[in-house]
Parts: structure tokens; sequence; C-alpha cells
């Protein structure tokens, strides 16, 4: 009988259960609805993306386009009153859910960042040290280093796209001030999430639909996992992890 693989250690004390889009399999993705469905079942954080609207105003959206009289119009060019009502803003987020939880968001546009941290502040500081800001480009988080109040900055990616390779990447994230790295499930195995946590940097990894991607992942000592099914997800950490905490 084969024994089953050791669970590697985490660099958190308890990897974090995203609710990607809030539990898009279980109601309209980036909804409150969704947001609110997605903690009940027991995730112990959410992700979204977010744009700033022409009045300033960081909201809740994955594409950046809505639909008005026919047309499909960028929602950094339109108010946050020419929104649908359905598209929630970061404070109303916040205010219907509270600041209990983990919160990874997509920075889409030119200082989105800044907005999204000064819009936290205001309305929920204690969500700070739980709030991780996400690009592509993490050259473009440098300048949120000295307003992050406790909030951390990920390396979104993808293996492939580390051209420097992983431990060179590692390595200049650390000394740059970044706080994590976030790939596809695909990309990590636990040599890879070892590599980055020896430099101090979570390892957090997405689209984690089913049982048997899920567990490996968790065993492997990922820090964090992004899922659209949130009753499977919590399926997996009660089998893996037990009930996971804050």
């Amino acid at each position: 009988m084969a024994q089953m693989q050791q669970r590697l250690p985490s660099l958190v004390d308890h990897p974090i259960a995203f609710a990607h889009r809030g539990g898009r399999a279980h109601a309209p993705e980036n909804t409150i609805e969704a947001f609110k469905l997605g903690l009940r079942l027991g995730a112990t954080g959410l992700e979204s993306d977010v744009w700033v609207t022409a009045d300033g105003v960081p909201v809740l959206e994955h594409d950046g386009f809505v639909k008005l009289r026919l047309r499909r119009r960028p929602i950094t060019e339109l108010r946050r009153s020419q929104l649908p009502s359905f598209i929630p803003t970061l404070a109303e987020l916040i205010q219907e859910c509270g600041t209990g939880y983990h919160l990874s968001l997509d920075l889409k546009g030119d200082d989105t960042g800044r907005a999204v941290l000064e819009m936290v502040r205001e309305v929920g500081p204690q969500l700070l040290p739980r709030l991780w800001l996400c690009s592509p480009t993490w050259q473009k988080l440098l300048p949120l280093r000295d307003h992050l109040s406790g909030a951390k900055l990920v390396d979104s990616t993808r293996l492939v796209k580390m051209k420097e390779g992983p431990e060179r990447r590692a390595a200049t994230l650390a000394s740059e001030g970044i706080h994590a790295v976030n790939m596809h499930h695909t990309d990590w195995n636990g040599g890879l999430v070892s590599l980055v946590h020896r430099f101090g940097l979570a390892a957090i990894a997405w689209d984690l639909q089913y049982d048997h991607v899920l567990r490996p992942a968790l065993r492997m000592g990922i820090d964090g996992v992004h899922s659209d099914w949130v009753d499977r997800m919590m399926d997996a950490y009660r089998t893996e992890l037990g009930v996971p905490l804050l």
C-alpha cells in the first residue's frame, strides 16, 4: 500500500482558501451575493479584479467593460453612477462582508493600487494586513511599497515567464519588497514551493477546481489556493488540514 505524501510546511500558519471572484461556481461572479456566499461556505479569502472609475472609485469586475446602449464601454471611462448596480465598489464589499478575511485583488489600470490602499485605509483598515495586491508585472507594484501599512505585494506570473529562472526571480522579488508569487497550480511543485519559501515569499496557486488537484497542492506546502468551487476547496482543507483559521 502506497504511503500518503507527508505535508510540507507552509509559510503562513493557515493556508488561505480564496473564493475566486467570490466563488463563481455558486453565484454570479464578483457580486456581493457571491462574496457573501463564498464566506458562508467557509472561504478564508476572497479574490477579484479591481478597476478605478473615471471619478476615482475602485470597483470589482473582471473584464473591465460594461454594455451601455449597445456599446461596450471601459469602466475607466465611466463614473460610478453609470455602472450597473450589480457591480460592487470595494467600499461596498467591506461594508457588506466586514474585514475578517484575506482579500486578493488583481490591480487593473494605472494608479489602481494607490486608490485601493486609500479606500481600505478609510473604510476598513483592519483588512490591510490581509490585503494582497497582485500584478502580472511586478515592477508596477514597487511604487506602492511605502504606502502598504501591512498589505502584501504579489507577482502574478507563470513559470515560463521567468526567463531568468525561478531562483533568481525569487531572490529579486525578495530584495525588492515583494511578498508572494502567484502561479497556475500546474507550475508549482514541492521543490518550487520550498524555493520561494527560502526567500521568505508566500506561494499561491490559482485554478484549483477539483479534489485531486487541491489536496496535493495543500500537501506541498502551498500558502494559498484559489478556487471557483468553494465547497470542494473546503472539503479538501478539512481532509488535509482540518478546518482552516485566519
